[in-house]
Parts: structure tokens; sequence; C-alpha cells
């Protein structure tokens, strides 16, 4: 699913139409259109009734593997789970051998709170959060050693306080109703969410990121590194562990622990954060505030999607359809919010390649994005598709030599 950011209600009408896949050389311009099948996801219901197999590593020993150094430029997409355990992986694989992408983002422990591969994590064994069509070890590896024999930076996507089913087995871990703290509030969807206050939630992340880097990935992405975002939060959730502290705080604090967990590992820490976070002042209701998480990581991914920002935004009248002032605002605000604080972490923002709303994104909307970056002097960037299905004839050939110079590229965010 994608991502949401608050947007206004007025804005809330677009309707999510598919997605464009277009595969073909980053210079053809008769590039052809192709649908990928993936595996069935397993619904909740079937995956709540299906036998508890015990976790167990189906290799007896898991050596330290060699890991991809950090690019100077990092383009990466996003691998979505049924994506990996399909045909799709080496698919993608091949879109960054003969493409300016050296990166993929894959999901580790995606928002239901399955882990992709079978886990010697205690905790991820115990609620049965490898065990929903994990991928053999043997095939982790043959993902990993391509990627690595081709110089392409693989990143191990986990996300956070999203995790039902930890929330699920973990009831004192999931946040609280006020009217009764026995039993968990739950989002609008009917499914609870893990208290951030909780270190718990925290160390579990962190216990499956240095297990990921210990395979060969070479990063650890955070994802729903924040609150619920939901209005009704506030008055309908009780959160005896926050002491006074702001949600910001919590957040800074608890991203502050993860990361001092990481340090051993020698892996770069990046978090996924909300696109608006770089014009908003606030913590927007969910905890992320710019200036009090910009420097609890090594790179920061706001997730800038167009059709995430409401209509006036940046003077906008509708900034789905203007891409490129959308990412040249957006990054404006970041660069300077960024500039002053030290030890702020690399900018990388995440772009959209699927469509909500009108316009339907394609090669122009997609390359839009990609050029505000730059003329910002951000020469680093992720696209983002919920089904994994990218527009490659958006994609240029190679990364320049240019762009891997020097940090700065007008700007005062380090190349990455």
């Amino acid at each position: 699913m994608i991502r949401r950011i608050p947007i206004p209600q007025s804005f809330a009408r677009l309707a999510t139409t598919a997605a464009v896949v277009i595969v073909g050389t980053a210079c053809d311009a008769t590039a052809r259109q192709e649908k990928v099948e993936l595996p069935r996801p397993e619904t909740a219901a079937s995956a709540a009734s299906a036998p508890h197999v015990p976790a167990v590593p189906d290799s007896i020993a898991r050596p330290p593997q060699p890991r991809v150094p950090t690019p100077r430029v990092v383009r990466g997409l996003y691998v979505n789970r049924w994506a990996a355990l399909g045909q799709r992986m080496w698919e993608l694989i091949d879109v960054a051998k003969r493409t300016e992408v050296n990166a993929l983002v894959i999901d580790v422990k995606d928002d239901r709170g399955f882990v992709l591969y079978r886990s010697n994590v205690p905790l991820a064994r115990e609620i049965g959060a490898d065990t929903n069509r994990a991928m053999s070890y043997r095939r982790v590896r043959a993902v990993l050693d391509t990627m690595r024999t081709h110089g392409i930076y693989p990143i191990a996507r986990i996300v956070v306080a999203k995790d039902p089913l930890l929330a699920e087995h973990k009831l004192d871990w999931a946040i609280k109703r006020r009217s009764d703290p026995s039993q968990p509030w739950l989002d609008k969807n009917g499914k609870p969410w893990l208290d951030p206050h909780q270190r718990g939630v925290w160390q579990y992340a962190a216990d499956l990121a240095k297990e990921a880097v210990n395979m060969g990935f070479a990063e650890v992405q955070l994802d729903y590194v924040r609150f619920p975002d939901e209005k009704r939060l506030v008055r309908e959730a009780v959160f005896p562990l926050a002491n006074g502290r702001v949600r910001a705080q919590v957040i800074r604090e608890q991203l502050g622990y993860t990361r001092g967990e990481l340090k051993a590992t020698g892996a770069p820490l990046a978090i996924d954060v909300f696109g608006l976070t770089a014009t908003d002042t606030t913590d927007m209701g969910i905890g992320q505030r710019w200036e009090q998480f910009v420097d609890q990581a090594d790179a920061v991914l706001p997730m800038v999607y167009p059709s995430h920002f409401a209509p006036g935004t940046y003077k906008l009248g509708n900034p789905n359809a203007s891409p490129y002032a959308t990412i040249d605002h957006s990054m404006k605000d970041a660069i300077r919010r960024s500039t002053g604080v030290p030890n702020a972490g690399a900018l990388v923002p995440w772009y959209q390649d699927f469509t909500l709303g009108p316009p339907r994104y394609g090669v122009e909307q997609v390359r839009a994005q990609i050029r505000a970056g730059y003329a910002n002097g951000v020469k680093s960037w992720m696209l983002w598709n919920p089904g994994s299905r990218y527009t490659v004839g958006a994609l240029a050939p190679a990364i320049l030599p240019a762009d891997t110079l020097g940090p700065g590229y007008g700007g005062k965010t380090p190349a990455r």
C-alpha cells in the first residue's frame, strides 16, 4: 500500500489508480508496458488460521557476510515482500545492472509485521513473524550475493511502530485506549499500533537490523518511526510512559538508542519521514520534527510524493500536477532546515513513481522530480511504487561521474 501522509479532507477524494510500468532501456522511446505477476499475498484471515510452524534456521550456520560499500550517490528502488519472493526480484536486479539505479530497498519487515526470511531473533520466532511464506536462506544468499557481485547496494527496510502482529502478541507494548487501558487502541482499519514509548519495540527493530546486516544487507532503513497519523489519537489513547515528554522528543530518543545499538555493525542507519516534515515546523502530531530527527540518522528520506501535498501547498493549485515545483520547494526547505544542525543526515528523497489522482505519472513526471532534486544539489534519490513496478524509461543509463564529486552541488547537503 502507499504510505500515507496526512492531507486535508478536501484532497482525500483523489482515487488511487494503477501505477504505470514501463520496461525498456533508458533511451528507448518506444518502451513497452509489461505486467509482472507477483505471488498473491495471504489475507490476514488466512495468515491467522495457518498452523504455527516453529521458525528454525534453514542453514546450520550463518557466518557474517561481506557488505557492498556505501556509494557516494545512492539511487534506489523499493522492493516489496512479494516482489522479493518472486521473479520480479531478478528483474529489478537487471534494471539496476543496466541503469543508473545502484540500490534496492527490500522489505525485511513489512507493515503487517512479517519478516522476509526465517529469523534467528527470538521474538520474531516467538510470534511467528517469520512463518508467512518466508524466503529460504539459500534464496537470500542468492539475491544478496548477486547484488554484491554487480555492486548493487542492498538496503533492509524495517517497519517499526506499525506492526499489528507484534502489537497483538505483546499487548503491553501496544498503544492503549484512554477509556479502557487494558485494551489496545485501534486505527481506522481496526489494527493496533505499537507505542513508540516502549523501548522493546525499538530493540526488536534493532535486533532484526543486526541480523539483516549479518546476512549481507549494507544499510538499515527504518520506516514508520512515528505515532499514528490520526487526530483522534489524542483524545482516545493514553501514554503512561510519556513522563512529560513531547512526541518529537520520544522519537528522537528512540532513534538515538537504535542508532547506538547498530553502531557496532558499521552499517549506516536511514529513516523514512513524512515529506511535509521538511516544511511544517510542528511535529505534525506524529512525533516527526525535522530538527529533532535529522541528526539521529546517517540519511533522512522524506517521502515527498507530489500527490500527498494538499492543494495550495507552496501556492500550487495542484502539487500533484506540478512535480518539479513541488520537489523544488521541498528540497529548498529541507536543505535550509538541515543547515546549522551539526551532523545532519544526508538528504535522500523518496520520489513518486505511482499514480494517485490526475495526471497519470510516467516518464515526464518522474524525471521532473529527479531534475528538481538535481537543481538543488540533491543527487541521491529513491523511487517508490507500492507494487514495485517502475517507469524504467525515466532512468538514465548510468550515474554521471560528475555526480559523485564532492559535497554540496550548490547546496549545503553532502552528496551521497
